[in-house]
């Protein structure tokens, strides 16, 4: 048996965060990967409050579940009402789930203010519905919501709430701190005191609003506590609940509990969920971020091309990560090496090849480029420093316009490209959605006869970014594209005084990477 079980309640408390929605389909998803990584439970979402909740139960039942069990979420019965003719408890039967969670209130602030009932209504609430449910022969877990609060305001009270779910059968009393305000010593110190009075199974529930709802988390497993409930990638109400990202990871790989069978489908699980829910991954997340493995620092990126674990806390390919070299102006020769050797180059440190691409890469940083998400561009500086790239064409010359006319409801942007390829000279015109749509356009019909394969390039992102905004409207642009070809993607760069020409350089980038590909039959 787990001494710790992951409780995931991404579905229901991780959709309380700002921007965070799930489908139907969605959530079965997302269940079924939970589901397959090995978490304990999967808390579905609160059947009584929506539709779409009631439809991923009624779908979650059809399905057979390997690892997980299936929890609907609710609340005690309401003041003065019955247990067994309360609505809301009934519709938690109905979700027909192995486990049932309830919340209830702990803290008399919310009895008497928010409730308005007395301290002993409430305490009956708890412990009829918890007997109710375990009568209808569901595992119930209670969510003793507000309680570090509770404690601190009324020690006796809360722990009396407590003492009514487990006489009423609870199996487990899961410990909240719903405000995200308790420090982890308070968290450890109140722990320890409801496992030596209770003598019961704790779990424990955090949310991140000082930043430390994984440090709580972990404050509460030192003390006893034999369930974490949270959320992937820390979504969640506010600034979000106990990131299981971070907090699997440390359970397993630093303390050396076992929670998940195999830690490698972390990053994949963490990714995916991100993906559905259509939000940008964050990459500084622990563990998990593309930035948590990458090494820019000359001295950084030098020490760990000879001893991985002198700059790196762990191995990344266990938990489905990788080490990343980046080139900047803080670079040195040990990543310029790194990265070349990436690109299928082989050379010396301290030689005359790797010294003039680290000028040109501090100069060309120096002039606002960034290579760590251009990495097609950094491919071809190499192949120009080295003499080694050969264009695709010879611009001649390119020209765009804008043309707006309101009294005719006219809006136009063309763009005409003049370029040789192979001393054959093509003059074409495009028209597009904005000028660079229109020069994309243009461009391609250009080379189109000369490089069929450019049909099959496709631009997936477009950023642009001020990189000295005090220069207002003549500052200088950065423009990033990201292409692909439908089996690889890729980063290109430029940048100039101009938008349209920092757009055009980083353009003419994404195809002369492609087609230097080509010509080396990679």
């Amino acid at each position: 048996m787990k001494s710790v079980t992951i409780y995931d309640t991404t579905l229901r408390d991780g959709t309380q965060g700002t921007g965070i929605s799930f489908s139907v389909l969605d959530k079965i998803r997302v269940a079924e990967k939970l589901d397959a990584f090995g978490v304990d439970y999967i808390e579905g979402g609160w059947p009584g409050s929506n539709p779409r909740d009631v439809a991923f139960f009624a779908e979650a039942a059809k399905r057979t579940w390997k690892n997980a069990k299936i929890a609907a979420f609710g609340s005690t019965r309401r003041g003065g009402v019955k247990v067994e003719t309360d609505s809301q408890v009934r519709t938690l039967l109905e979700a027909n789930t192995p486990v049932v969670t309830i919340v209830g209130k702990t803290w008399l602030l919310h009895v008497r203010e928010v409730l308005g009932i007395s301290p002993e209504e409430n305490l009956a609430m708890i412990a009829d519905t918890v007997a109710f449910l375990k009568k209808n022969g569901r595992e119930v877990f209670y969510d003793a919501e507000h309680f570090f609060d509770s404690h601190r305001d009324d020690p006796e009270y809360s722990i009396r709430t407590l003492s009514a779910a487990r006489d009423a059968g609870a199996d487990l009393l899961v410990l909240c701190d719903t405000n995200g305000g308790t420090l982890p010593e308070e968290i450890a110190r109140i722990t320890g005191e409801v496992r030596a009075l209770l003598d019961c199974p704790v779990g424990i529930h955090t949310h991140n609003d000082c930043g430390l709802g994984v440090a709580n988390a972990l404050a509460a497993v030192a003390s006893g506590a034999c369930q974490v409930q949270g959320t992937i990638n820390g979504y969640g109400e506010r600034v979000g609940n106990c990131n299981l990202t971070t907090l699997i990871p440390t359970l397993q790989a630093k303390k050396g509990i076992p929670v998940v069978p195999d830690l490698t489908r972390l990053r994949e699980v963490s990714r995916f969920v991100d993906e559905l829910a259509n939000v940008p991954q964050d990459i500084r997340a622990p563990y998990v971020g593309d930035a948590a493995f990458t090494h820019k620092g000359g001295l950084h990126v030098h020490a760990v091309q000879k001893l991985a674990r002198s700059y790196e806390h762990m191995d990344p390919a266990l938990i489905g990560n990788a080490q990343t070299i980046l080139v900047s102006d803080m670079s040195g020769q040990s990543n310029i090496l790194a990265k070349t050797k990436e690109l299928g180059f082989d050379f010396q440190k301290g030689s005359g090849e790797v010294a003039a691409i680290l000028k040109n890469v501090k100069e060309s940083e120096a002039t606002g480029y960034e290579f760590e998400a251009a990495d097609a561009s950094f491919d071809l500086l190499v192949r120009k420093t080295l003499g080694r790239h050969h264009p695709l064409f010879d611009l001649q010359e390119y020209h765009c316009s804008f043309r707006r006319s309101p009294s005719h409801g006219l809006t136009t942007c063309e763009a005409t490209v003049k370029i040789r390829v192979n001393e054959v000279a093509t003059y074409t015109v495009a028209e597009g959605d904005g000028p660079v749509n229109a020069l994309d356009a243009a461009l391609r019909k250009a080379l189109q006869p000369f490089y069929p394969w450019i049909d099959d390039l496709r631009l997936t992102d477009f950023k642009v970014r001020i990189v000295d905004g005090g220069r207002g409207t003549a500052a200088r642009t950065r423009v990033l594209i990201v292409t692909t070809d439908g089996q690889s993607t890729w980063g290109t760069i430029g940048v100039s005084d101009n938008i349209i020409e920092a757009s055009w350089l980083a353009l003419v980038d994404s195809f002369e990477f492609h087609g230097s590909k080509k010509q080396s039959g990679k």
